[in-house]
């Protein structure tokens, strides 16, 4: 099942670094079959805050994108970035071909009452 790692970035500086770390980030994803979703794309917000940047990097499943997080190639950058941006990062599963959303409407109506 698709996962994705999905960055909500802060305003930076530029920095050298961070130049570096994006002419290399790609190289780190490509073995383990990533590709860049959302990068460097304006975004509209819509409902609440959402000040910083969005990225996202698409990859065929959690273990290849965990595998890619892990790698000696891409902790080698990791700080390129980290020192100079803050950030959140997060790993999600996608969900799976036909997927429908009212069975789980169905299992929360089902569940009993909390409290």
């Amino acid at each position: 099942m698709t996962a994705y790692v999905i960055a909500h970035l802060q305003e930076a500086a530029p920095h050298p670094e961070i130049a570096e770390y994006i002419e290399r980030i790609s190289g780190t994803f490509e073995p383990y079959g990533g590709r860049f979703l959302v990068h460097a794309t304006r975004h509209e917000v819509k409902e609440g805050s959402w000040p910083g940047h969005v990225v996202m990097i698409g990859f065929p499943g959690t273990a290849e994108a965990r595998a890619w997080w892990d790698s000696p190639a891409y902790r080698e950058i990791a700080p390129l970035r980290s020192r100079h941006i803050e950030g959140d990062i997060i790993l999600v599963e996608g969900v799976p071909e036909g997927y429908d959303p009212t069975f789980t409407a169905k299992a929360m109506r089902e569940a009993p009452p909390a409290g």
